[in-house]
This record gives structure tokens, C-alpha cells and sequence, in this order.
């Protein structure tokens, strides 16, 4: 059973239930005002539909806290309709769909292992690594000693993302992005 927090506890990340939806912290502020009582100022987020509210709290006041369950599961292939994951314990594969995998889906790729929450079962979040690396299929050319320059180019990757990168980065090159900004991080 997850455990209760009092509003006054929480903190960064904590998730728990509220009005049957499912809310992440984002930020928090204890205000203890020159006159009336103390109170929690929560800017929270709602883990299934991404929507971000503001609410406040009286410290004494209890919330229920939620189990997310994560897994590690690798990425298999799509069949064009679903994305089929397997469990890198038991082996069990579960299909989902666009909608459920999100962002997410710009930065796999077949065979690459990813954490995927859960509550009760439900599926709301796919997260991959917090950096990829992966294969230039197509930009253009670049040019000799451009490799200093601040400006960039388009550059389509193995899965279909398309990002900006380097003059200097050319087809065939492996690129490292952070998945959490979709940049350019590195040319290995």
C-alpha cells in the first residue's frame, strides 16, 4: 500500500492521488502568511494527461500516495498499428500505441531498452534513455574547416527524426541527442 503524506511533507516528485487522477509535484512553496494560517502552494502534474494545476493545501491536510510501477522493457518492433515492448525479466510482451508511448517514440529504435510507468496497469508514460545515438541517414554537405560555426543544418536520422545539427556532421555519422531537450549532443 502507498503511504499518506501530509500536504506539509510533500516534496519534488512525490506523486500521489487526488480526485482520482494521479498528480506528480512539480514545485512546491510553504507561505506562512503575517496573518491567518499557514498553507502548501503546489504546482502539480497530472502523470496520465500531462496538464499542470495549481492548488493549495493546509499543511495538516493528508493525501493518498500513488504506486508507480516502473519497468525495464526493450523496444521490438511496430506492426504499423501498435509498438510491441518486452519485459527484459519475464519476457512478456505488450503491445501500445502511439498515443500511449508519446514523445517518446521521435527517440527509440528496435532492440533499445526503455522504462515504462504504470499504475495500476495502465500504462501513461514511456521513457527512453536520456541519451540516444543515433545514425545521420540523410543532410547535406558539409564544408571543410566549418566546425566552429554556431549555425546549423537539417539532418534526418534512422527513425525519422529530424534535428538540426553541425555543418559538419555528414550521412553515416553517429550522433548522440539528449531526449530530454531533442539536441544535438555529440558526434562520436
Amino acid at each position: 500500500m502507498a503511504e499518506v503524506y501530509m500536504a506539509g511533507d510533500l516534496r519534488n516528485g512525490t506523486t500521489f492521488e487526488l480526485d482520482s487522477n494521479v498528480f506528480k509535484v512539480v514545485e512546491f512553496q510553504h507561505v506562512k502568511p503575517g496573518k491567518g494560517a499557514a498553507f502548501v502552494r503546489v504546482k502539480m502534474k497530472n502523470v496520465v494527461t500531462g496538464a499542470v494545476i495549481e492548488r493549495t493545501f493546509n499543511p495538516s491536510e493528508k493525501l493518498q500516495g500513488a504506486e508507480i510501477e516502473k519497468r525495464e522493457m526493450q523496444y521490438l518492433y511496430n506492426d504499423g498499428e501498435l509498438y510491441y515492448f518486452m519485459d527484459n525479466n519475464t519476457y512478456e510482451q505488450i503491445p501500445l500505441n502511439k498515443e500511449q508511448i508519446g514523445d517518446a517514440l521521435k527517440y527509440i529504435k528496435e532492440n533499445m531498452n526503455v522504462t515504462i510507468q504504470s499504475i495500476k496497469g495502465k500504462v501513461f508514460n514511456v521513457e527512453p534513455p536520456m541519451f540516444v545515438e543515433l545514425e545521420v541517414t540523410y543532410t547535406e554537405p558539409g564544408f571543410s574547416g566549418n566546425t566552429t560555426t554556431t549555425s546549423g543544418k537539417p539532418a534526418k536520422l534512422e527513425n525519422g527524426l529530424e534535428i538540426s545539427v553541425p555543418l559538419f556532421v555528414n550521412i553515416g555519422d553517429i550522433i548522440r541527442i539528449d531526449t530530454r531537450t531533442g539536441l544535438y549532443m555529440e558526434r562520436l
